[in-house]
């Protein structure tokens, strides 16, 4: 038995060694990304190197932490983007996954790193918002207010940041503030102003940053954000205060009693943020008046006499000045003053007074002297008299009146009789008489000045003497006022008209009068002699009675005194006959209308007196002057017939022109004449007559604006208004036809018929001959008609026409081999022939609305205007639904024209859809993870998406289950659960249908697996279509659940466990499952009571889970630890005990007599090939193998295998030989070349699993089989033992079983 063992050994050694099958090697060290690389697209690939002359089919995968970003096609090792990008500050965007190549017998692995080159997909965020500001309004310019401070995350360029201000409200905040782009710091620009300026700003700042490349973008793409800054205004007391309502005027009465209110002043501080108190003073030295400091109230200080103060004008102005309580920002106090103007008031309480005002200043006195010469006239004032009364009251207060006294108060009077205040006194002369130098040389008269209103004491006098002087005070004079005289006009030069003179009493004046005419422009007519008065003629031209016949000069005595005496002359002119009749208008002209009666009166005037004046009036014979008749003495002018305008000559052009004459009666007689023009007016009295009484034409279809033929008509009236004839058809055209009037001098008018220019006359239609009926008519509506015959000469020109033809409707894969529809023409001409050519072809196709290219030609059209099928393609309905034909008719047998038809031929094929497309499932992930214990009855578990190619109920369709799996990757089995499972509810979104994968049952929370479920889709209708996928379901059982104990109490812990599950999704990157959140019963010695327990499962997106160990490592290393320590009381991370698998004994003694069989196997074969590996290297690396499996279960020690070189191996329990002399061969390097991410990567289960090596593996033993060396052969593959041993694994026990691989969640083919 054993001799027979150990052949089959021996054999099986031999062939493996004949294979020379040798280990692939990776290539790739590295892979630049862009950060911005969208899902599904290509990352990087994969590149190995085979040395075996046939390359084995390789298979590709991926590991590490980083892993989950990525997608690896295990056939190609093409790498895609899993999820998105996220360059990390942390690790600059550098970081490494590990790369696991196999073929059929080896697997290699290899770190290459990752670099993420950034993008610019961050905004910049702007940090410490909002930005909230006081600033006082002096604030100097170029002070830094504020700093805005913008974070992008992105690198480089994308990474620098530009400030702006693009807005502000109000707009005008733009010029008192600017940005420095580079740090942000908001400066002052222009001076604020509380007062009046805004006191609040708004600011738009904008952080742009520096631009960078962004995905299939070709230029630099830059990006920004926005915020808001709030500026306010703080007032300072920089201003003076202000007065309200200035200016300020009152009036007090004079003698007001002391402490009485005058009048309040009212002050504000002008700095209205701040408000100051205001205090009140009164300027200089001031007895009248007082104010009180606080409220700024003027009152009477002392008493107030107005007459006093005339030299100010009874105004009293005060300086008030208002100051601020606080000092300003200069360190003073503000001020400011303003004028107060108060008026005094009057009261009676002064009597009017006299005042000489000969001397300046006047001064009172009481007796006067004056002069004035005898008789003066009444109210000529006496001389040399300076007197003025006054009253030093005001207004009504100051009135009083003046009246006189005294021996000759009636011989004068006083003015003004009522004066107000002050008034100059005059005394004028009242009677003339009185005034006489011979009666007195002198006269004496009292002034009284009284104030009406005062009776106490009311009155002032006084007394006026007036010296009497001598004047020469006698005028010459005339016998009589008015002399009327008579002459002859044009008397000769010197004709004396008469002698006239006066007389002076003054004997002083006798003899020595002198005489003159008045007024200067007299004289040129007449003069007097200056000493005897005889009037005489001085210009025998310039009287003419006609022109003027009464003249009224004045004749003037005057003495050596000058006094004048006055006479009127009433010179009158007598008549002789010089003047000739006038007529009133250089011509007379009129308008008459031929047939009417004439009726015009002339008129002459004669300048002379009856019967020189008097006029006859007569016609000068001529041409037309015995048709009519004049009055002689009123001058009416008539005709004496009817006036025909056709009678009168054409040269006249029916104008009539007589001479009247005008005669006066005088002697010699005097006459003139007088031209009248008389226009006789055309009226129309003639109707239009045609030359012809009828017109016969010809005129060939197709021409357009074609002429057919003239027509003529004359009219017998002289002008235009009434024989211009205009031509029109009133019937019988139909619109074909225009005609067009032309004068035709001297025959009258012509009329040319045309066909219409916008008009073919068509032979084929209805009217091929027309009888027309055309007028003539003049302006005055007079007309004539003619009847003209028009006959049509035929021409073939009529193109082709399609008849209209309804849709078509074809089923799509039809093979319809006959007609589909055919295109319909017509020509409206008897000979043609037509003939059918295709134009275009549209289809609507792909679910587009608009028509377009077709991509297939599947209709032929023929020339006889059939449709036909285009064998060479399938109508296909999913391509295009709708095929719009678009064909021309030809006539050949066209002669003029056009020879196709004006539109083409439209023929619409709808294609009919039948069922021929089965449903088709959305190319998704078909990759599913579900925690078994939080998976509850009817959740959606998973879910996929179909659609159908096919329209209306063609494409509708629901789900099925066909069949459910679930595969056991501890017992490494599959079952068939049939459909008691899972279940599928079918819905609809938009125009996809949804299979929503539901379980029915709860799920076995104790098993580990996948379940492998066939989906299937079928349509509705006939026939039912059927398409099918799989999914596969992962699931993560309770040995993965995660127990996380908090210091906290249980309510504590739900509260906050929102934010706890936030913390540990962003430190572990996996989804975070929370079954339970229960109180601790603090069994151990970490835990006390009052602690609570949180149990959760971290899940991959890949469909595994972390378990306790790394997770513990994970949170151990994260950010996120001290924020679950300090503020959640985060204690201890543990995981869920399970109770290990029986293992039969029988079993094991088994499989370790075939282990050490394979040993002793082993050693015999090294030693005959001369192996250079140590027989004590490998036993020692299969005893720490087989350490690892071992389960140890402790306080210190968490489950799973613990392996020399790796960081669980020296925990205390971990290593059975830890005080041992381990020999350094046996040392594997993990602490050298692995990583603390490489010890805690987790493999993608993009693959089956055969096997998983947990911490919950009990296989007690490892088999390991030696492999031959050939000493002339490849290089070893293997350097360490355990890498060897673990290969060894994945060979094939026989043809029938699986092969197997290395899937540890806390334990990598990377740290092995």
């Amino acid at each position: 038995m054993e001799g027979s063992l150990l052949l089959l050994c021996l054999v099986s050694l031999f062939a493996g060694a004949q294979s020379q099958n040798q280990i692939p090697s990776i290539t790739t060290s590295y892979a630049q990304i862009k950060e911005d690389t969208p899902i599904n697209e290509f990352a990087f690939q994969i590149e190995t190197f085979d040395p075996d002359p046939v390359p084995d089919p390789l298979t590709y995968m991926i590991t590490g932490p980083k892993a989950i970003y990525f997608n690896c096609d295990a056939n190609t090792g093409s790498v895609t983007i899993r999820t998105p990008l996220e360059r990390d500050d942390d690790d600059k965007g550098v970081f490494s996954i590990g790369v696991v190549v196999s073929d059929a017998d080896y697997t290699v692995a290899k770190d290459i790193q990752i670099i993420v080159i950034d993008a610019n997909d961050n905004q910049p965020i702007f940090e410490n918002t909002p930005y909230n500001v006081n600033v006082e309004e002096n604030t100097p310019l170029d002070t830094v207010l504020f700093q805005v401070y913008a974070k992008d995350v992105d690198a480089g360029l994308a990474a620098v940041v530009k400030y702006s201000i693009d807005e502000a409200s109000p707009s005008n905040g733009l010029n008192h503030f600017a940005i420095n782009e580079n740090n942000g710091d908001v400066k002052l620009i222009q001076k604020l102003n509380f007062t009046s300026l805004s006191t609040f700003y708004r600011l738009k700042i904008t952080a742009t940053d520096g631009g960078g490349p962004v995905y299939n973008e070709p230029l630099p793409v830059h990006q920004m954000s926005h915020t808001f800054a709030f500026i306010t205004v703080v007032d300072v007391p920089d201003m003076d205060p202000r007065f309200l309502s200035t200016p300020y005027a009152t009036t007090v009465t004079e003698h007001s009693s002391v402490g009485l209110f005058v009048f309040k002043v009212t002050a504000i501080d002008q700095d209205t943020g701040i408000n100051d108190d205001i205090t009140y003073s009164i300027d200089g030295t001031n007895d009248l008046f007082d104010i009180t400091a606080i409220d700024g109230i003027i009152s009477v200080k002392s008493d107030i006499d107005r007459e006093a103060l005339s030299d100010i004008n009874y105004v009293v102005t005060l300086i008030v000045t208002a100051t601020e309580v606080h000092p300003s920002v200069l360190g003073s106090q503000a001020h400011t003053s303003t004028e107060v103007r108060i008026t005094i008031g009057d009261i009676n309480d002064n009597k009017p007074k006299f005042y000489d005002c000969g001397v300046e200043p006047c001064v009172e006195a009481s007796s006067f002297t004056a002069n004035i010469f005898e008789h003066s006239s009444m109210g000529v004032p006496v001389n040399d008299l300076n007197i003025k009364a006054k009253d030093l009251d005001q207004g009504d207060r100051g009135k009083f009146e003046l009246s006189l006294a005294g021996p000759d108060k009636d011989a004068f009077s006083v003015s003004p009789q009522i004066a107000y205040s002050e008034s100059p006194v005059q005394i004028m002369v009242k009677n003339s008489q009185a005034v006489d130098y011979e009666t007195k040389t002198s006269m004496v008269v009292q002034i009284i000045a009284k104030d009406p209103s005062n009776s106490a004491d009311c009155c002032s006098t006084a007394t006026v003497t007036i010296q009497i002087k001598d004047i020469n005070d006698n005028s010459p004079t005339f016998p009589k006022e008015v002399y009327n005289l008579k002459v002859d006009e044009h008397s000769p030069n010197g004709t004396t008209v008469d002698t006239i003179t006066a007389t002076d009493p003054d004997t002083m004046d006798v003899g020595i009068i002198r005489y003159r005419l008045l007024p200067d422009s007299i004289l040129k007519y007449f003069d007097v002699n200056a000493m005897t008065g005889r009037i005489f003629v001085t210009n025998s031209k310039l009287i003419d009675r006609e022109v003027t016949s009464l003249y009224s000069p004045t004749l003037q005595a005057r003495d050596q005194a000058n006094n004048t005496g006055n006479a009127v002359l009433e010179i009158t002119l007598t008549d002789v006959n010089d003047q000739t009749p006038q007529f009133n208008r250089e011509s007379y002209i009129d308008y008459v209308k031929e047939g009417s009666n004439l009726r015009i009166q002339v008129q002459a005037t004669d300048r002379d007196e009856p019967p020189n004046s008097e006029i006859v009036y007569g016609i000068v014979s001529s041409d037309y002057s015995a048709k009519f008749t004049i009055d002689p003495t009123t001058g009416w002018l008539e005709n004496k017939g009817p006036l025909d305008r056709e009678a009168m000559q054409a040269k006249d052009n029916g104008q009539v022109q007589l001479n009247v004459t005008a005669t006066d009666k005088g002697s010699p007689p005097l006459s003139t004449w007088v031209p009248v023009i008389i226009n006789v007016e055309d009226i129309n009295d003639n109707t239009p007559k045609f030359r012809k009484a009828s017109y016969k034409f010809s005129v060939e279809e197709g021409k357009k604006a074609e002429f057919v033929g003239s027509v003529q008509a004359v009219d017998l009236d002289q002008t235009i208004d009434h024989n211009r004839i205009s031509f029109s058809i009133i019937s019988g055209s139909f619109g074909q036809f225009i005609i067009r009037t032309f004068n035709d001098e001297p025959d009258g008018y012509i009329g040319n018929i045309t066909v219409d220019p916008d008009i073919e006359l068509d032979y084929e239609s209805s009217f091929n001959t027309f009888s027309l009926d055309v007028e003539a008519m003049d302006l005055g509506s007079r007309k004539d008609t003619v009847k003209v015959e028009v006959i049509v000469v035929d021409v073939n020109d009529e193109r082709p026409e399609f008849k209209p033809v309804a849709p078509l409707y074809i089923k799509e894969n039809t093979t319809i081999t006959g007609v589909v529809g055919s295109f319909n023409g017509v020509d409206l001409d008897k000979n043609h022939s037509l003939v059918y050519q295709l134009v275009s072809t549209k289809c609507r196709c792909n679910g587009s609305l608009t028509l377009g290219p077709c991509p297939e030609d599947w209709f032929n059209l023929e020339p006889t205007g059939k449709i036909m099928l285009n064998e060479e393609f399938v109508i296909d309905f999913e391509k295009c639904d709708l095929v719009e034909l678009e064909a021309q008719v030809v006539d050949e047998f066209t002669q003029k024209g056009e020879n196709n038809s004006a539109t083409p031929g439209l023929i619409v094929i709808n294609i009919d859809d039948i069922n021929d497309n089965a449903p088709a499932f959305d190319t998704t992930d078909s990759l599913y993870v579900v925690v078994s214990e939080t998976a509850s009855v009817g959740s959606v578990i998973a879910s996929v998406t179909a659609t159908d190619r096919d329209s209306g109920k063609n494409r509708q369709m629901t789900f099925s289950i066909a069949s459910i799996q679930f595969r056991d990757d501890v017992n490494n089995k599959t079952t068939d659960l049939g459909s008691r499972v899972f279940r599928v509810v079918t819905t609809q979104e938009d125009d996809k249908y949804v299979g929503n994968i539901q379980n029915v049952e709860v799920l076995n929370i104790n098993v580990k697996g996948k379940y492998l479920v066939t989906v299937g889709a079928a349509n509705t209708e006939e026939p039912k279509l059927f398409s099918e996928t799989k999914l596969e379901i992962f699931t993560v059982d309770k040995s993965l659940k995660v127990e996380l104990l908090f210091s906290k109490t249980v309510g504590e812990v739900q509260a906050a466990q929102s934010q706890i599950v936030l913390l540990l999704t962003a430190a572990t990157q996996t989804k975070v499952e929370v079954v339970k959140i229960r109180a601790d019963s603090g069994s151990t010695e970490i835990r006390a009571a009052g602690d609570t327990v949180m149990e959760v499962y971290f899940v991959n997106a890949n469909g595994t889970a972390l378990d306790s160990d790394t997770a513990e490592t994970i949170l151990s290393n994260s950010a996120e630890r001290y924020k679950l320590q300090i503020d959640f009381g985060l204690k201890d991370i543990g995981g869920t005990v399970v109770t290990e698998k029986q293992v039969n004994p029988v079993m094991f003694a088994l499989l370790g007599l075939v282990a050490g069989l394979i040993i002793v196997l082993a050693v015999m074969t090294t030693s005959l090939v001369c192996t250079r590996r140590s027989y004590r290297t490998k036993l020692k690396a299969a005893k720490a193998m087989n350490s690892a499996a071992m389960v140890v279960t402790g306080r210190d020690q968490k489950n799973g295998p613990v392996v020399p070189g790796t960081n669980k191996y020296t925990m205390e329990g971990a290593n059975p030989v830890l005080n041992l002399n381990i020999d350094t061969a046996t040392d594997l390097g993990f602490d050298e070349e692995g990583s603390n991410a490489d010890r805690v990567s987790l493999n993608s289960l993009d693959y089956n699993i055969d096997m998983v090596m947990s911490d919950k593996d009990t296989m007690p033993m490892m088999m390991i089989q030696e492999e031959d060396e050939d000493d002339g052969g490849t290089d070893n593959h293997y350097i360490e033992p355990l890498g060897e041993a673990l290969a060894q694994r994945g060979r094939k026990r026989d043809n029938n079983s699986p092969s197997l691989t290395f899937a540890n969640p806390s334990l990598s083919t990377t740290d092995l």
